[in-house]
C-alpha cells in the first residue's frame, strides 16, 4: 500500500520518514549539481514520507543553506530554491510524524551549533526510550523546542564524550556515546564540515544503503567503475532512488555501524555491538509494505519478496476460484505469483482513480457514503458472475477491504474471497510506524474467523508469520547474518520499550 500512495487515512499505515545524503568526490568546488540530485532523491524516497520535506546543503566550510517546507517534495522546492542551495554535499529528509506534531519547526534536517561549529542531522525512526532521554538532556540544562524525539538525537551528539577530544572533533566517539544510551530505532545522515557519517542502530531496524555516482559516460552501460573514478557518494534510506540520480548500489550500512563518507570515499569507522547480543531486528514490515518494490535489503530485491509471499500464500492457503486479482496495486507481485503457484488466470477487477488525493474540507453526505467508489471503479466484465480471491499485502482497521468486498458482490462478482499477503497485525509499533492503537486493529476486534463475515467475504486467511519469514530469509545469502523485527505481529519487541 506504500508505493501507491493511498490517502485513506484511516488505513494506511505510515513510515516515519526518508532520510538522504550526497557528497561530490574530487576536486571542490564541484561540477555536480548537489541540491537537484538531493531533490531528485527525496522524489524517490516521497512514500516514505509526506507531510514535509528539507535540504541542507554546504560548500564543506561549516556555513550551510537550507530550504524547508511543509507538503510533498515537489510543492516544496522551486527550480529557484534549487539554485540557491549551493554546495559540495548535502541531507535530506521528507517526513511522517510519528513523535512530534505535523508543524514547521519538526521538519528536518536539524541544524544546531556545537563546540566545533554546525552540524547537521536528518533521522528515520523512533527512540524506545525517547522519555529516558528527554529528562537527561533537560537535567542537563538543555532546552527542547520540539516535541520530535529526532531533536534528541541531535542535543546528544552536541556533547563532548567521556573519551575527550585532545585531538579535535571526536564525531565517531559522539556517535557511539549517542548509540550507547539509545538502542534502537533509527537510521542517520549526520553532516558536520566536509564529511557525511551515515549510521544504523545496532538492532538495524530501519534501513539504510550506500550508493555510487557514476560519471555521465557510463551510465547507460552495464560496466561499473573504480571507487577512485567515482563523482560522488550518496546514502539513501532505500536504494530506489539510485537509478533516478544515476548512482549504482554500493552497499548497505550494517546493523551498527558507523561509515564515514568523504570526497576521499566511504569508510567504516565502527561497528556497536547489540546490547545483550543476540540477532538484528530489521523491520519486516519494510519488505510486506513500506518499501518500493525495486528497493534492495540483505542482497534481495522487495519486489522478489513479495512474489515469493504471494507463492507461500497459496501453499498455505488455496482456494478454487475463477481468477486471482488484487486490490490496486501493491500486492501485484504476491497476487501474480499466488495465481501462477494455482494455475488460476490473474485478472484485474478495480480500476483505480490516482487523481481522488486526501480531502481535507470534510464533504457532503452523499460523497462520503459513496466512499470505495470514489476510488476504485469496478472493470465488470472481468468478474461478472465469477469466484474471485483478491489478495492485499496487510489489513489495519479493515474499513477500505470491506467496502470493497461490498463493491465487488454489488457489481456480479459470485464470490469474493480474501488472502492477505502477510499475517494479522495484532500490535502497535514503537519503532517509526503509526500502527494504530491495538484496539483499532480488525485483527483484535473479532476472531479471524470471524473477519470474513464482518467484511461479507467468503473465506479468508492471512500469511503465516512462519510463511512471512520463510518467504524474506530464502533470499538471504548463507552465513550472512540476519534477524527480523515481527513486534507488530508477535508482540515480541526486540528490546525494552521505555516512554
Amino acid at each position: 500500500m506504500a508505493e501507491d500512495f493511498r490517502n485513506d487515512e484511516e488505513e494506511e499505515l505510515r513510515e516515519a520518514c526518508g532520510v538522504f545524503g550526497c557528497v561530490a568526490a574530487g576536486k571542490w568546488p564541484t561540477q555536480l549539481d548537489i541540491a537537484h540530485i538531493i531533490h531528485l532523491g527525496l522524489v524517490g524516497l516521497q512514500h516514505r514520507g509526506q507531510e514535509s520535506a528539507g535540504i541542507v546543503t554546504s560548500m564543506g566550510n561549516g556555513r550551510t543553506r537550507q530550504k524547508k517546507g511543509m507538503g510533498f517534495v515537489g510543492a516544496v522546492f522551486s527550480e529557484e530554491d534549487l539554485q540557491k542551495l549551493k554546495g559540495n554535499i548535502g541531507v535530506g529528509h521528507t517526513r511522517y510524524s510519528t513523535q512530534g506534531a505535523s508543524e514547521l519547526v519538526n521538519i528536518q534536517p536539524f541544524v544546531v551549533e556545537t563546540i566545533h561549529g554546525l552540524i547537521t542531522v536528518a533521522h528515520n525512526g523512533e527512540l524506545v526510550n525517547a522519555g529516558a532521554l528527554k529528562k537527561e538532556v533537560l537535567l542537563h540544562g538543555v532546552g527542547l523546542s520540539t516535541a520530535s524525539d529526532s531533536e534528541l538525537i541531535t542535543q546528544l551528539l552536541t556533547r563532548t564524550p567521556e573519551c575527550g577530544e585532545p585531538e579535535g572533533v571526536n564525531w565517531v566517539g559522539r556517535i557511539k556515546a549517542l548509540m550507547s544510551k539509545a538502542p534502537t530505532s533509527y537510521s542517520l545522515v549526520v553532516m558536520h564540515d566536509d564529511k557525511l557519517y551515515a549510521v544504523r542502530d545496532p538492532y538495524g531496524n530501519r534501513p539504510l544503503c550506500i550508493g555510487k555516482l557514476l560519471p555521465a559516460a557510463v551510465l547507460t552501460g552495464k560496466f561499473d567503475v573504480s571507487d577512485e573514478a567515482a563523482e560522488g557518494w550518496i546514502v539513501s534510506s532505500e536504494s530506489c532512488t539510485f537509478h533516478s540520480v544515476g548512482a549504482r548500489y554500493h552497499r548497505e550500512v550494517l546493523p551498527g555501524e558507523i561509515v564515514e563518507i568523504s570526497r576521499q570515499g566511504v569508510k567504516s569507522r565502527h561497528i556497536v555491538s547489540r546490547p545483550n547480543g543476540g540477532l538484528p531486528a530489521f523491520c519486516i514490515f519494510e519488505y510486506v509494505y513500506f518499501a518500493r518494490p525495486d528497493s534492495i535489503f540483505e542482497d534481495q530485491m522487495v519486489y522478489r519478496v513479495r512474489q515469493r509471499c504471494g507463492a507461500q500464500l497459496a501453499k498455505e492457503f488455496p482456494v478454487d476460484v475463477d481468477l486471482v486479482s488484487t486490490v490496486p496495486e501493491s500486492a501485484t507481485p504476491a497476487a501474480m505469483e499466488y495465481a501462477k503457484t494455482l494455475g488460476i488466470p490473474y485478472q484485474e477487477v478495480l480500476c483505480k482513480n490516482r487523481y481522488v488525493g486526501r480531502t481535507f474540507i470534510q464533504p457532503s453526505m452523499r460523497l462520503r457514503q459513496l466512499g470505495v467508489a470514489k476510488k476504485f471503479g469496478p472493470l465488470t466484465d472481468n468478474f461478472k458472475d465469477k469466484k474471485i480471491v483478491l489478495l492485499d499485502d496487510s489489513i489495519v482497521r479493515g474499513n477500505t477491504m470491506r467496502a470493497i468486498v461490498r463493491l465487488l458482490k454489488a457489481s456480479g462478482a459470485k464470490e469474493v474471497h480474501i488472502r492477505v499477503a502477510s499475517p494479522p497485525i495484532k500490535y502497535p509499533c514503537y519503532m517509526g510506524i503509526n500502527i494504530p492503537t491495538k484496539e483499532e486493529l480488525v485483527a483484535n476486534q473479532m476472531p479471524i474467523e470471524k473477519i470474513a463475515d464482518y467484511f461479507g467475504a467468503d473465506s479468508l486467511h492471512y500469511l503465516t508469520v512462519e510463511g512471512l519469514q520463510r518467504a524474506v530469509e530464502e533470499g538471504i545469502k548463507s552465513g550472512r547474518e540476519h534477524g527480523h523485527c515481527t513486534a507488530c505481529l508477535t508482540g515480541n519487541y526486540p528490546t525494552k520499550l521505555d516512554w
